[in-house]
């Protein structure tokens, strides 16, 4: 074998070392490249300045890098033409179930209440199949974590981000202690990529649980709402002894529940409640009060009747844009909607206008909209009943990002913060206007067809012809309803009586409210728990003091 000398192994090592580097700079260059963006000669609203009519956004290694008038394109940038297009913050939902598996068709047997979502999310937040994580039953279980329920992609992603959704705060779907929320950016591989911060806060309904199980109604859930929170008062007490010096201390049980409540009661978590009546607000600020909790509203469909209590204990309000509308057309044989309801309609549009006046502040959610693309339209509605368009914007990106405490992370088109735009050709309420590009963590989204939900799928808001079957007795009126994720709300009129339904709830086919009748001269509470199959329901009728019906509601057929 010839001899090799040894200058000729260093020449040959060098030359393939020199390579080496040169191939790993080109492909650094290239990525830097990919990973650097300018959108140039668009029109910026940056919420937290002012408007700049004709400027450059630079985007570098998923952040905002420069925004202004005299920013200049860097040479390795990827360039945007933002002629004629107007650059948002990215929008912000600040309520949603997106990126959670869809819930069961029905309640597990014996579950004891809760969602099939819900119970999903039980069973991953178990050490082990089977085992319970909790001493409490589920509906019940505060540490329950969507982060570790969040599932990446999906249609109804796609749909948001088709609107300019960039941004989601992600809950879970149904409970009395609800569980932990999560702040997740709608792009991502894995769940870890797609989170801005989680836990974000603590999530509580009024809605008793189903079932047997207790509590079964809105007196027993305040009353564990309460009981749970000054057992987590005395949990906490005793850890903290045992902690200070565990001598002679019987050792304290670890209470999972219990331990997730802490942050609650100590105001370092807030605490959202579902609460959309004068009443319901009332009782949260109240018991928000009374345990001195860090309060935020969601839903929030009367809240401008309370704006003065909600400006003085200064608690958001997160705003639903589900705006009770008529969705199906009126059957010839059912009475004509109640002046009640048709009021409604009209004062949901102007709520978050009164909220501004007031000094309230809120960000507007989704609230569980059959066709997510209907969001800007209602946006549209209620800036024409007395928003401004500036405040329409922040209550998309600043507002959402302030309540939520991401505001040094999102909301606004600054240099350092997270590169979420919203890129519109048109203003973002114009009815003609549309989405042409979104970026989530500097990247670029690619945007496809709209493909929502089909409404009335698993849906039961609209206008219902109810007919009530009591022994030989056969009563009939109408029944309107609206649907926002699980929650049901609504209204009877007619022979029946008339009265808002409570207690109400939609889980999987099955939907679930109690309504006050009028039978024998008498009001008479009455349960009603049906099966939805398309624009009828059909199901059982449980009323005090009296034996059990049957009863159908036809929905009439949409426009």
């Amino acid at each position: 074998m010839p001899k090799v000398h040894p200058r000729l192994i260093v020449a040959v090592c060098t030359v393939a070392f020199v390579a080496l580097c040169a191939f790993h700079q080109t492909r650094a260059q290239r990525s830097a490249a990919i990973d650097t963006y300018a959108i140039t000669n668009a029109r910026i609203v940056t919420v937290s300045g002012p408007i700049i009519d004709r400027g450059t956004v630079v985007i570098r290694n998923g952040l905002i890098a420069a925004a202004g008038p005299n920013v200049s394109a860097p040479p390795d940038a990827r360039v945007i033409d933002g002629s004629g297009l107007t650059v948002y913050p990215g929008l912000i939902d600040s309520y949603t179930n997106l990126a959670l598996p869809e819930p069961a068709a029905a309640p597990s047997p014996g579950g004891g209440g809760g969602g099939g979502a819900f119970l999903l999310l039980q069973q991953q937040q178990r050490p082990a199949p089977g085992g319970p994580n909790s001493t409490q039953p589920a509906g019940l279980q505060p540490e329950v974590m969507v982060e570790d329920a969040i599932r990446p992609s999906g249609t109804e992603i796609e749909s948001s981000r088709n609107i300019g959704i960039t941004t989601a705060l992600t809950a879970p779907r149904s409970g009395i202690w609800m569980g932990q929320s999560a702040l997740i950016n709608l792009s991502g591989e894995t769940p870890q990529q797609m989170i801005v911060r989680s836990p974000v806060a603590m999530h509580v309904s009024f809605t008793p649980l189903r079932g047997s199980g207790y509590p079964g109604s809105l007196l027993g859930v305040f009353s564990t709402l309460r009981q749970m929170m000054l057992d987590a008062q005395r949990y906490r007490d005793s850890m903290q002894i045992y902690e200070r010096n565990p001598r002679g201390i019987r050792r304290p049980d670890v209470d999972r529940s219990l331990a997730a409540l802490v942050p609650v009661i100590e105001g370092r978590m807030p605490v959202v409640m579902i609460a959309n009546t004068e009443r319901e607000i009332s009782r949260a600020l109240d018991l928000a009060e009374e345990f001195k909790l860090k309060l935020i509203i969601a839903g929030g469909r009367e809240a401008d009747r309370v704006a003065g209590d909600l400006k003085k204990q200064n608690v958001p309000v997160l705003l639903s844009l589900n705006l009770p509308r008529r969705t199906t057309a009126a059957m010839p044989e059912a009475d004509p909607e109640p002046m009640r309801v048709l009021r409604e309609r009209v004062e949901a549009q102007q709520t978050a206008g009164k909220l501004a006046k007031a000094g309230v502040r809120f960000a507007f959610q989704s609230g569980s909209l059959a066709n997510v693309s209907d969001l800007m339209l209602n946006a549209s509605r209620v800036i024409e009943n007395g928003l401004s368009s500036a405040d329409a914007v922040r209550a998309f990106t600043i507002w959402p990002a302030e309540i939520l405490g991401v505001a040094n992370q999102l909301g606004s088109i600054e240099p350092g913060k997270i590169a979420n735009l919203t890129i519109t050709r048109g203003d973002l309420f114009d009815r003609n206007s549309r989405v042409a590009h979104v970026f989530i963590d500097g990247r670029p989204i690619d945007l496809r067809p709209p493909t929502d939900r089909p409404a009335g799928g698993r849906n039961v808001t609209g206008a219902w012809a109810l007919n009530v079957k009591l022994g030989p007795d056969e009563k009939t009126g109408s029944l309107t309803l609206q649907q926002e994720g699980e929650r049901v709300t609504g209204s009877i009129a007619g022979s029946l009586g008339a009265g808002e339904i409570s207690n109400a709830s939609m889980t999987g086919d099955e939907v679930r409210f109690t309504i006050p009748l009028q039978l024998e001269g008498q009001t008479k509470e009455a349960t009603f728990t049906g099966t939805l199959s398309g624009n009828e329901i059909r199901g059982n009728v449980t009323v005090v003091g009296a034996a059990p019906g049957t009863f159908t509601a036809t929905r009439s057929r949409p426009n």
